[in-house]
């Protein structure tokens, strides 16, 4: 029997966690229905509901994102529909939800780029996904063809292909909207990758804090299933699949890919050392794929049209397209595809149509927020992962999110390490007890008793942070403290004595 078919992990909430691992999760019984949320979006679009905001930081657990970025500040999960475009040559990821979505295999139709995929070898598949220069889209922007090239080249046996639908950055709704509004994308992709790899079993791991998408994942893949896209004989051919949806328990470090595995198999989901990188050892200890959603939706695309006329879209080293979800203080907050390449300048002033209230922009995150800030004066560096790199900041996960003349920067960094301090799983020391003590330090030269030394302490954290973090997390938010220091000191320095 297969892991899938007994696992206890697949048949959806409510879940019981032994204790040790239930302990590590700030919502583990779903405690984020009705609630505000006081994620950076929101951080950012406090001063347009003060009281909604003031709830949000007195709930306890607190609720970081909920996928309402366009809307915020945002309490419980209302199902709006932000408003999408596509800006780019093709429309790739968002074209199917700007033509008002496609949640059935009715709508979707059938799996075509999947047909087309076995009609042929898995290294042709390989082939074209490396031609295509995708890389990945949930923040590393590692190219998407090498990780397929290396489960595919590990021996044959058991392998697994992961979505990461944990989509937790603050000021990202991208994947969210992927899943509510065309499903079948994602799940089409997946079994392609499946059978290019070698793999026979996926899993998606859904957030908490998005039971729509969750739902509707559910019907999707059991339509699937229904029409013989899922399971034994897969077009007739001798490649078996199958499917199940996998939902979290409230943590943002389960988005890092060695928790998020560890997660899944029922055990503590702290961050593990690499090598062994999960492509060799993953999903229990077998190679195992995991790409975010946006990424894997590329794929049917890539299929159909070749890999070769993927990389004619974008910019340098950055191909084809990318979906930015922007947030609520533009006066065009939504979903939007660009090619990459479009300056951060086009997409705040022209694609978000500047600030709402004629606010001054006074700096963006772009996939945040732990990433690096970037301020006015560098908003036209063009959209591309080396580009903004170059720069402090990065491509991330997509979300935009813009702050005006309301947002302290201090208070800004205090409240970014709050939120690094209270999402990290404890691993790294710099990490576990680092982000805490930033946190303290710049929430005292908020209230003005901090010194000059208390900064150098600040700065030297920083630099363990970066130097000594086993993932993401603790870098990211060096990166972020870091372009704060450098780029807004003229607000920093005064509040230290």
């Amino acid at each position: 029997m297969s892991r899938l078919a007994f696992h206890p992990a697949i048949a959806g909430p409510p879940l019981t966690l032994a204790a040790d691992v239930e302990s590590f999760y700030h919502l583990p019984h779903g405690e984020h229905a009705g609630k505000a949320c006081q994620g950076t979006a929101c951080f950012a679009a406090r001063h347009l509901n003060p009281a909604l905001w003031a709830e949000a930081n007195a709930q306890n657990p607190r609720v970081y994102c909920l996928g309402e970025c366009f809307a915020a500040p945002a309490k419980g999960q209302t199902n709006p529909r932000p408003p999408v475009k596509v800006f780019s040559r093709q429309g790739i990821v968002l074209g199917r939800i700007g033509a008002g979505g496609a949640r059935t295999l009715a709508d979707y139709g059938n799996y075509a780029a999947l047909a087309k995929a076995l009609q042929h070898p898995p290294e042709q598949v390989l082939a074209a996904v490396e031609a295509s220069g995708l890389r990945g889209r949930g923040g590393a922007g590692f190219p998407a063809g090498r990780k397929w090239r290396a489960v595919a080249s590990q021996p044959a046996g058991e392998k697994y292909v992961v979505a990461n639908a944990d989509e937790g950055d603050a000021g990202a709704y991208i994947d969210r909207y992927l899943m509510e509004d065309d499903p079948h994308a994602l799940i089409e992709a997946m079994i392609v990758a499946g059978y290019a790899v070698g793999a026979s079993k996926g899993y998606i791991y859904v957030r908490l804090e998005y039971p729509l998408a969750n739902s509707v994942l559910r019907a999707a893949i059991a339509e699937a299933r229904a029409a013989g896209w899922l399971g034994p004989h897969i077009g007739g051919k001798n490649f078996a699949f199958d499917l199940e949806v996998y939902t979290g328990h409230g943590s943002y470090v389960c988005g890092e890919e060695t928790s998020l595995l560890r997660s899944i198999e029922g055990k503590r989901p702290e961050v593990m050392a690499r090598p062994p990188y999960p492509t060799e050892r993953g999903l229990f200890d077998q190679p195992t794929l995991l790409n975010n959603v946006e990424t894997l939706v590329n794929v049917p695309w890539i299929v159909t049209h070749g890999g070769e006329a993927y990389a004619a879209l974008g910019f340098n080293k950055s191909r084809g397209t990318k979906a930015l979800s922007l947030n609520s203080l533009f006066n065009q907050p939504g979903l939007y595809e660009v090619e990459f390449g479009v300056t951060v300048r086009h997409i705040v002033e022209e694609i978000g149509g500047g600030l709402r209230g004629g606010g001054k922009l006074k700096g963006v995150l772009i996939g945040g927020p732990i990433i690096g800030i970037i301020p006015p004066h560098l908003i036209d560096t063009p959209l591309g992962f080396e580009e903004l790199a170059a720069i402090g900041a990065g491509v991330g996960h997509g979300g935009v999110v813009a702050f005006d003349e309301h947002t302290s920067i201090p208070e800004l960094m205090e409240h970014v390490f709050s939120f690094g301090a209270y999402e990290s799983c404890g691993k790294c020391t710099p990490c576990r007890s680092g982000s805490g003590r930033v946190e303290e330090i710049f929430a005292n030269a908020v209230a003005g008793d901090a010194t000059k030394a208390d900064l150098q302490e600040g700065r030297d954290l920083v630099a363990a942070l970066k130097l000594a973090s086993l993932c993401g997390h603790g870098t990211g938010l060096a990166r972020f403290a870091e372009s704060i220091l450098n780029y807004y000191p003229q607000e920093i320095e005064p509040c230290f004595k």
